[in-house]
């Protein structure tokens, strides 16, 4: 198998399919329906996920499907596709940037192939196993910075889970007054992507998806950084927690996380 070029051609169809979503919004008639609490669709997300599905279904043989758009998964036992139509469904009603087409193959659960496409900018960001990141053509690495005092740190802010709503905005108190500063942009995929490229040198959130994180963390890791879930494990990519930072700061950024939402959620 060829990662390489099939991620290239991933690349491709992340682009064609962002030149549709973005014509098709300057059209108007986005047909917005509610899911749940803050949480939307609209019918351009569902045309961008059709269009995707059909253009990689048969870029490998018998791969399955973790889709953001579709109740019922298509999940087969080694290869999977997970794919996130448009991330930043709320920006995109409001026509405020970033959001983003996010496309992974993962194999036994970890990403191997990873492209994020940020429609605005017309960035594609984009990383096979093996083969490092990179944007627009060009190789990115996440950033040197060597402590969480010194960083630009990035999160998401809860839209429909407020379970731990206490500890998170703890983080945020923690951040605000430890670090160069917090953003927080509408789109974990632009996060993760902008991480990988040293833009910030850290991000994390709870409440996510697979769609949300997986291509983000293949373009992470082959730029040098690391990502883990609040605990420090494995159990990102379906677990809804997730920390990632450059190489240097990652082991403290975690313990913090780690230390003020843990405490919090056990409080």
């Amino acid at each position: 198998m060829n990662l390489e070029n099939i991620c290239n051609r991933v690349v491709e169809i992340a682009k064609e399919t962002g030149r549709f979503v973005k014509e098709t919004r300057d059209q108007g008639g986005l047909s917005v329906e509610v899911k749940g609490l803050n949480d939307f669709v609209t019918r351009v997300d569902k045309l961008s996920q059709d269009r995707i599905v059909s253009a990689i279904e048969n870029l490998v043989p018998g791969a399955g499907f973790i889709l953001e758009e579709d109740s019922i998964e298509e999940r087969a036992k080694k290869y999977n596709w997970i794919v996130d139509p448009i991330d930043g469904t709320t920006n995109f009603i409001h026509g405020a940037p970033p959001y983003a087409i996010s496309i992974a193959l993962v194999r036994n659960d970890e990403p191997i192939v990873g492209v994020v496409y940020e429609i605005v900018m017309d960035e594609v960001f984009y990383a096979w196993k093996g083969g490092g990141t990179w944007l627009n053509g060009k190789k990115v690495t996440v950033s040197g910075k060597e402590k969480v005092a010194d960083s630009l740190i990035a999160t998401g802010f809860p839209y429909s889970d407020f379970s731990y709503i206490d500890p998170f905005m703890d983080t945020m108190d923690f951040f605000m007054k430890h670090s160069h500063g917090v953003r927080r942009l509408g789109s974990a995929a632009t996060d993760l992507a902008y991480v990988s490229c040293g833009r910030y040198d850290a991000f994390y959130e709870y409440g996510l998806h697979p769609w949300d994180v997986a291509a983000g963390v293949i373009l992470i890791r082959e730029a040098g950084g690391k990502v883990s879930d609040f605990k420090g494990g494995d159990d990102f990519l379906f677990g809804g927690k997730i920390v990632a930072a450059n190489g240097n700061i990652f082991d403290e950024m975690q313990k913090i996380i780690y230390g003020i939402m843990e405490k919090g959620i056990n409080n």
